[in-house]
């Protein structure tokens, strides 16, 4: 044996060439990461993506001991942020977080006749770790006291009672059709820039209702300036557990989760896929990180890669069959 081969470099090297795995793999996964780990946010700063990812970025680097930089990249509806993590190298240290679009950006490309550059396809799901339903809200003083008071008037002025979203296709456009869809309703859609607007136009009588994350709308239900009607998810929220959900009140099909999950590079190895999921699922246990989503309001719904894969799978049909029933919005 040469003297530069330790007793124990050379036993590890012939393990591994008795297992068919690649020394090289076992040179990575023995120090990987080892320099800073970027996690692409596709969304401007603030969202519930960035903050999530924020706080994953903080208990990865507790565990790996190297900095997890956050990158912006909004732009496109999230397509930015796509291709930035499938042309990367696919090597585990560019990681992208994301939420429902990864779904909806190539279904909304479809209804103009245009295929998305990038899909699910192009990405290895790692975890999932927020699926939040959204409440729809209409003002305090509104005539409405129930969601069944709302479907009711809805259906006697079909395309009458306006709604505002974040824009076509959105995290707010899609579940709000969803709802009209399973109560058999008619709404009009307004929409604007993103869901500070929206809801302003609700507070501003510009609009009836909107839709948005319980932990955004909490502090003004609470306050008394907004109405919770029902929320989206298959049980109540912790945050408004007096709000019903729209499938305990007969209303089937409106199922919808303003999701955050992890994701990489298709390409990456699969060995070092499952040491990513390992990692991800230590970092969202640790009890920091628990704490601090709690303090957000944003229920924590840890799936590793194959569960959170039959979690994509579903939303993802739940959403193209919403957007080809909307159609092209111009």
């Amino acid at each position: 044996m040469p003297s530069s081969l330790s007793r124990r470099q050379f036993v590890t090297g012939s393990a591994l060439a008795m297992s068919g795995l690649p020394t090289s793999w076992a040179q990575t996964a023995n120090t990987f990461p080892s320099r800073p780990v970027q996690l692409v946010v596709p969304f401007p700063p603030g969202g519930v993506v960035d903050q999530t990812g924020r706080a994953m970025a903080q208990s990865l680097f507790k565990l790996w001991k190297q900095p997890v930089v956050i990158n912006t990249k909004p732009g496109a509806g999230g397509a930015v942020g796509m291709a930035t993590v499938a042309n990367a190298p696919a090597d585990g240290y560019t990681l992208l977080a994301a939420h429902p679009f990864i779904n909806t950006l190539p279904e909304s490309e479809r209804q103009f006749g245009r295929t998305s550059a990038h899909d699910r396809s192009h990405f290895v799901p790692l975890s999932l770790i927020v699926a939040d339903p959204l409440v729809l809200v209409v003002k305090a003083d509104s005539p409405w006291k129930t969601y069944d008071d709302f479907v009711t008037d809805a259906k006697r002025r079909p395309d009458t009672i306006a709604y505002s979203s974040s824009g076509a296709y959105s995290a707010v456009h899609l579940p709000i059709e969803m709802l009209a869809h399973s109560a058999g309703i008619k709404l009009r859609h307004i929409p604007y820039s993103g869901g500070g607007p929206a809801l302003t136009a609700v507070l501003g009588n510009v609009v009836a209702t909107t839709a948005g994350a319980p932990a955004v709308l909490a502090p003004q239900i609470k306050a008394g300036e907004l109405r919770a009607l029902v929320t989206t998810g298959v049980s109540r929220h912790p945050l408004l557990p007096d709000v019903p959900t729209a499938k305990e009140l007969g209303y089937q099909g409106a199922e919808f989760y303003l999701w955050v999950g992890l994701f990489a590079s298709a390409k990456t190895d699969e060995a070092m896929v499952q040491q990513l999921r390992r990692d991800v699922a230590r970092a969202a246990a640790d009890a920091e990180f628990v704490q601090y989503m709690g303090r957000l309001g944003a229920p924590l719904d840890v799936r590793d890669g194959p569960a959170f894969q039959a979690f994509l799978q579903q939303d993802s049909e739940r959403i193209s069959a919403a957007i080809r029933r909307i159609g092209k919005v111009d």
